[in-house]
């Protein structure tokens, strides 16, 4: 039986073949448009990055590295992972670049397998500090694999104490040490911990999934001279698809981390999401990008500033990078009633415990606000301070329902002065206009 092409199911839009998605779709693009993304982890891709992981590349399966394949028809999909490779590489200054990685956990599993045994001792930063659930969360496989032990911050500056870093590696002697976090407002000082791990006979690994664009556009320091491995997403503030990427400045090391991730984790890797990596790490080397990624920190600086002139407390009293940890222990208020509060008034962020925090994970101290998203959608420091006035305003005891009702007018005016996606009807990049 054959089809014309108005008839074949591979010819139809999703709107055609599966009308419930569609208004998904169509739902979620209306939602991101209409409030504000403050998430700190999350941010708007490029209607490029839509069009390849929504590619045809998604059809075909590649297991192994580009030349050393265990399928045929793979000469195209080379070209697309060693574009990928080429320019992570670039952007990071590294030797070596692993883009098969499906996620930023998938990232750090493999640079654990690739660094450690079962059972050896890690030291890294504890989740209820900033870290990661990656970073030995007990059911977390990292927890159950290796023997984690975990350094925080101080509770008088909120700013991780290397000299509380030193004596607990002295202690524990680990046989790598995890720097990076994903809710720290502040530089991290690789070399000094660099230093510390080379007093203990330890390998070093950084996870800067929260800072690689801040990183490749050099307003933050580069963990990549200074570290074995770095792990990282490709999604936050590096504003590509929703995956992992792995560099090194060792060949060495770096093949033992394409190891771990093939054979060893994965099997046939997303072409058309290394595709997208490939186009997100290209606009990395352009200036548009860089001008973004320092006006990702002028504008957490505005939006710290202006919490702060409303009395609001954060975590070591500012942000240095793309985020501020809002601190609520000396109030009424949870974590989990900010959130929602922030809901009501059309600003999307989470609840997110702080250090020394009393109330369970569930419901939190802490608010994490960022500002990727905004600033990718071209929003600047006058926006910001703007922003931080509804904030403020949001989480006053004595907001009324009438008062938050204007609050959200508020935001949504502000982001109908950035429209996000103009050119999408259906929040699929494919065959857009």
């Amino acid at each position: 039986m054959s089809f014309s092409e108005d008839e074949s199911y591979l010819s139809k839009d999703v709107a055609d073949v599966d009308p419930d998605i569609a208004r998904i779709l169509g739902a979620e693009l209306e939602r991101q448009s209409e409030t504000l993304e403050m998430i700190a982890s999350e941010n708007f891709t490029s209607q490029a990055v839509l069009q390849a992981v929504g590619s045809v590349l998604t059809n075909k399966y590649a297991e192994g590295l580009p030349g050393k394949r265990y399928y045929g028809g793979c000469e195209v999909v080379d070209q697309a992972e060693q574009l990928a490779i080429d320019r992570a590489k670039q952007v990071f200054g590294a030797v070596h670049a692993s883009v098969q990685p499906h996620s930023g956990a998938t990232a750090n599993e493999a640079a654990y397998m690739a660094l450690l045994k079962p059972g050896d001792r890690v030291l890294a930063m504890a989740l209820d500090h900033g870290g990661h659930l990656t970073h030995g969360l007990k059911v977390n496989f990292s927890g159950r694999t290796y023997e984690f032990h975990h350094y925080g911050v101080s509770r008088e500056t909120g700013r991780i104490d290397m000299d509380e870093v030193r004596e607990r590696a002295k202690e524990v002697q680990p046989a790598l040490i995890v720097a990076g976090a994903s809710a720290y407002p502040r530089i991290i000082d690789f070399p000094a911990f660099r230093q510390i791990a080379d007093e203990v006979g330890a390998r070093f690994m950084v996870d800067m999934a929260h800072i690689a664009g801040l990183v490749a556009a050099e307003v933050h320091p580069s963990p990549v001279p200074f570290a074995d491995v770095v792990t990282t997403t490709t999604h936050k503030t590096l504003g590509g698809p929703r995956a992992g990427l792995v560099v090194t400045r060792d060949e060495e090391v770096g093949a033992a981390v394409d190891r771990a991730i093939f054979p060893g984790l994965q099997g046939g890797p997303l072409m058309h999401t290394i595709a997208a990596k490939a186009v997100c790490l290209g606009h990395a080397m352009t200036d548009e990008f860089r001008e973004r990624q320092a006006r990702t920190v002028t504008n957490t600086q505005a939006l710290a500033q202006g919490l702060s002139e409303g009395g609001i407390a954060m975590v070591s009293g500012g942000s240095d990078n793309h985020l501020v940890l809002v601190d609520l222990s000396d109030t009424d208020l949870t974590g989990k009633d900010g959130e929602e509060r922030l809901d009501r008034a059309g600003i999307t962020v989470n609840k997110n415990g702080v250090p020394f925090d009393e109330r369970p994970p569930t419901v939190t101290s802490g608010l994490r606000i960022g500002t990727p998203a905004l600033t990718t959608r071209g929003l600047g420091a006058d926006e910001m301070r703007e922003i931080a006035a509804i904030i403020v305003s949001a989480l006053q005891s004595t907001v009324s329902d009438d008062e938050m009702a204007e609050l959200r007018a508020r935001s949504g005016a502000i982001g109908d002065r950035f429209p996000l996606y103009p050119r999408l009807e259906t929040g699929s990049a494919v065959g857009a206009a």
